[in-house]
């Protein structure tokens, strides 16, 4: 019934541009539309986004070519860039509003939300403005946000009470967990499930952040040696720390993060640090593993220092996003307003953000199903946050923060330190 009603929902929302769509824009009233998404194969919302654009290709007639991804990493990210460096660029994008887009806005790629709207002034006008995502590179807007996110802890409570731990709460601190993991470790479990390898992004912004403030969380370092250089340095080492205890899985720098994050649902490792979008995988999943899903539960990251365990990372980093190109072609800067409106409605917008945070005017609207364990740990995990910050790495230049993400592993391992990685880091940023 769900699915039914959203794509009725979105037919009804879509029929008023369905009706125009046959102007001299596009002569045969249909069009085809590339559109590049985050919704890889291994994401809880794909579902919720292929209902979307099968019920707009219903009420439209056009076509979405959906580019499908197997997963998103810092890879993802550098072959969408250099596809528009070739000239292959989509139609419509779903992208990462910060460093990671400062190329494309450079370059004239996009199109802000001010110019669509001389020509389509409600384009929209269903979200808060101060919500949506703001480039780091001219301080405009280009991207209508489906939903926030937050990045927090997920808990097997199978594992934990196997080994006689508490459930952490809101007063979690970085020896609590230290000590945690060791006994979890000698029980013979595997701590943290996480890939260094494709994933260590979490532990980084976590890391960094237990060694700054919710301040210095959106300050880069301008070199190893100054303040916040020191607290990303110091960050990087307490990763190193973890890894020298144990308490990642033995093949962390080998292994991918589709395979560690089964060893949580396998009952093989107590945390998994991810982000919202990881609620419907685990919901998924656990439903065809034939695992209970109230097994799992979220909770905040572990403090130390200032921080607060309830100061969080999240808010708002990505959305839809109008190429120029096809803003350029006569037939399709329509379908691609049509398209984007479709995709960000109160009703589609709502499918994706229930668990999470949202730029709704209105607000989500309630599902009405019953809800899991894991969701309701979430809702109560994001009412409970203090403070929220966006990621560090945004502000990062791409390339510079693949280069200090895939030095990780080496810094883990004692083939290079965090300074030295760090140092070559900023050098990419110059």
């Amino acid at each position: 019934m769900k699915k039914l009603y959203l794509a009725m929902a979105v037919i009804i929302a879509f029929s008023s541009l369905a009706g125009c769509s046959k102007t001299e824009n596009i002569p045969d009233g249909k069009v085809e539309l590339t559109v590049v998404t985050p919704f890889s194969i291994s994401d809880g919302n794909r579902m919720n986004f292929v209902n979307a654009y099968k019920a707009y290709e219903e009420a439209s007639g056009n076509t979405i070519i959906d580019v499908e991804t197997s997963g998103v990493d810092e890879g993802w990210k550098l072959n969408v860039l250099e596809d528009f460096r070739n000239g292959n660029e989509p139609d419509v994008i779903n992208f990462y509003i910060g460093a990671d887009a400062d190329e494309l806005i450079k370059n004239n790629k996009l199109v802000s939300i001010s110019d669509i709207r001389k020509e389509f002034p409600d384009y929209a006008s269903n979200m808060k403005e101060s919500l949506m995502p703001v480039s780091t590179y001219d301080g405009r807007q280009y991207a209508v946000a489906v939903m926030g996110y937050w990045e927090g802890l997920f808990v097997n409570k199978k594992v934990l009470e196997d080994c006689g731990i508490a459930i952490p709460g809101a007063d979690y601190t970085w020896d609590q967990f230290l000590a945690d993991c060791r006994i979890i470790r000698d029980k013979g479990y595997t701590p943290i499930a996480c890939s260094l390898e494709q994933i260590p992004h979490y532990w980084f912004e976590y890391c960094v952040f237990n060694n700054g403030t919710v301040a210095s969380h959106t300050k880069i370092p301008a070199d190893t040696g100054d303040e916040i250089g020191q607290k990303w340095i110091a960050g990087l080492n307490d990763i190193k720390r973890l890894y020298e205890e144990g308490f990642f899985p033995e093949n962390t720098n080998e292994v991918n993060d589709d395979i560690t994050s089964l060893m949580i649902l396998e009952d093989k490792a107590a945390f998994l640090l991810d982000g919202s979008w990881k609620v419907g995988w685990f919901q998924d999943n656990a439903k065809d593993m034939g695992v209970d899903i109230d097994n799992f539960t979220v909770t905040y990251f572990p403090s130390k220092g200032i921080r607060k365990p309830t100061d969080a990372i999240g808010g708002f980093s990505m959305g839809y996003c109008i190429t120029k190109k096809a803003w350029d072609d006569p037939a399709k800067r329509k379908a691609c307003v049509d398209f984007v409106t479709a995709m960000t409605t109160d009703e589609v917008t709502s499918t994706f953000g229930e668990l999470t945070v949202t730029a709704l005017k209105n607000g989500v609207i309630p599902s009405g199903k019953e809800l899991d364990m894991l969701a309701v740990s979430t809702i109560a995990m994001t009412k409970g946050c203090t403070a929220m910050v966006p990621a560090t790495q945004d502000l990062l230049k791409p390339a510079a923060r693949e280069a200090l993400f895939m030095d990780i592993s080496n810094i883990v391992t004692g083939k290079t330190t965090a300074e030295k990685s760090l140092e070559d880091c900023l050098a990419m940023m110059q």
